[in-house]
């Protein structure tokens, strides 16, 4: 039995074996095809050529196309809030559901992260590289292989029952969920009537280690924005008003540190924490999957995942300042830094929005000038387990990876499954993925496992043999 091999657990679905073997025999091209995608740098942020995302959304539609089982595959695009401005192109391709069959949502973004800096990558990071188990490159795993798991799993699914099956599918392949989904609800409302779907599946997440799959039953929502912090009208002399005159840096510096207590746990009022449970994981692991340094301690209270989970947790991402480099005897008149929050399941991001505003504004040292901009929302979110659907995808999972499944929480944010929960409030949304701890995504040598990639595109198939027998 190879890695990429499972057994088959007891009371599986009739056609596993069908369906194991079609996915096997499909994983070259499955593989192949996730390759060719990696190679088109399609970054959706601004300042990055919109062709590259404009072709990754075609070569989407063209996988879809081959598939020959969808009523219309199209791309579309939305407009930016109320603006006449379009977001990035986007991919839908729908078949309708027969004889009482539910309908399946698939959701997952064809855009991808900046590379950042090369130097840091072991090989390029748009020429996809097969090391070992893994296959390397920027979108490998977010979510490149998350769009071909979808792909992927209908290509085995047709050749395993035929084209002519009953199931309803709906796929939605967004190209801008690296930039915020600036478009998303609108996308919702102009195709409110092509998405509705019984069943939602986001693959974008995260399973337990490269042999467990995971549910994932709870997101942390986020607040990001942008914080400047002025103390003067212009620059002045350090060397002449130092030490009388405060400036933005130490303004800045002071209140920061007023966001955290001594453990690094959050200090900020009004800030909520959610009561569950969460399963072992050592400190030790931690720092295997993080890479902190020896004699670094970790931050916070309580259990390591109850922190990343239920805890809220503040991180400066950026700062706006004179580099080293050009550093001169200054007094800098004003900072400004990135602040990103990540909301515990139970709060709305705007109390926690008004909560962090609250507290800065209580403790602007020297009475310094705070000014919040670009202020980006979403709400946490919670799972319920209780649905058919969560059932059926978990005894799926048990039967493609031959490993019961974890339920797990999730330290990142997906904001727009609340716009999803909005529009289609009936609907089950599930929350799957490919990735695992050593993926690295949004890092340098961002990776997909390939046995987790194999195991994923069969689960999906098994889920669409169990809901196509399903009345």
């Amino acid at each position: 039995m190879t890695d990429f091999e499972q057994t088959i657990p007891t009371g599986s679905h009739p056609e596993l074996a069908a369906l194991r073997e079609s996915v096997q025999l499909g994983l070259p091209a499955a593989i192949a095809d996730l390759s060719r995608l990696v190679r088109i740098p399609s970054v959706s942020w601004d300042g990055f050529d919109p062709a590259h995302v404009a072709a990754s959304a075609n070569a989407v539609k063209g996988l879809l196309d081959d598939l020959g089982v969808f009523d219309s595959v199209e791309i579309a695009r939305a407009p930016i809030g109320s603006t006449e401005t379009l977001g990035q192109p986007a991919v839908l391709a729908t078949r309708a559901a027969r004889n009482g069959r539910p309908t399946i949502l698939l959701y997952a973004h064809h855009d991808v992260q900046p590379q950042g800096n090369e130097d840091d990558w072991d090989s390029a990071p748009f020429e996809p590289t097969v090391r070992g188990d893994r296959l390397y490159g920027r979108g490998a795993s977010d979510d490149k292989a998350g769009v071909m798991s979808h792909i992927a799993a209908i290509r085995a699914f047709a050749a395993t029952v035929g084209s002519d099956f009953d199931l309803g599918l709906a796929v939605f392949i967004e190209g801008e969920e690296e930039f915020g989904s600036r478009s998303f609800s609108n996308f919702l409302a102009e195709n409110e009537t092509a998405l509705r779907a019984d069943v939602i599946i986001v693959a974008d997440s995260d399973n337990w280690n490269v042999t467990t799959p995971s549910l994932t039953v709870a997101l942390r929502g986020n607040v990001a924005f942008k914080l400047k912090v002025s103390t003067l009208a212009h620059a002045s002399h350090s060397g002449m008003y130092g030490g009388a005159v405060p400036d933005a840096m130490l303004a800045t510096i002071r209140l920061l540190a007023t966001l955290h207590d001594e453990t690094g746990s959050v200090a900020v009022a009004g800030l909520t924490t959610h009561e569950a449970d969460t399963p072992d994981y050592p400190e030790q692991q931690l720092r295997d999957e993080t890479g902190l340094l020896d004699g670094v301690s970790p931050i916070g209270t309580g259990p390591v995942l109850s922190r990343l989970w239920w805890q809220p947790a503040i991180t400066i991402t950026g700062i706006d300042a004179p580099t080293v480099v050009n550093a001169s005897n200054t007094l800098i008149p004003s900072v400004t830094v990135k602040l990103s929050a990540r909301i515990a399941p139970g709060q709305t991001a705007s109390d926690a929005y008004a909560a962090i505003e609250a507290h800065l504004t209580a403790n602007a040292p020297f009475g310094a000038h705070l000014e919040i901009t670009d202020v980006d929302p979403g709400n946490p979110f919670l799972v319920d387990t209780s649905g058919w659907a969560a059932v059926e995808a978990k005894a799926a999972m048990h039967e493609a990876w031959g490993t019961a499944p974890v339920e797990t929480g999730i330290g990142g944010s997906i904001p727009f499954i609340a716009d999803l929960v909005d529009v289609f409030g009936d609907a089950q949304i599930l929350v799957t993925g490919v990735e695992d701890p050593d993926t690295r995504a949004h890092s340098p040598n961002e990776s997909q496992h390939l046995g987790v990639f194999q195991r994923a595109i069969l689960t999906e198939a098994v889920l669409f043999a169990k809901l196509n027998d399903r009345a």
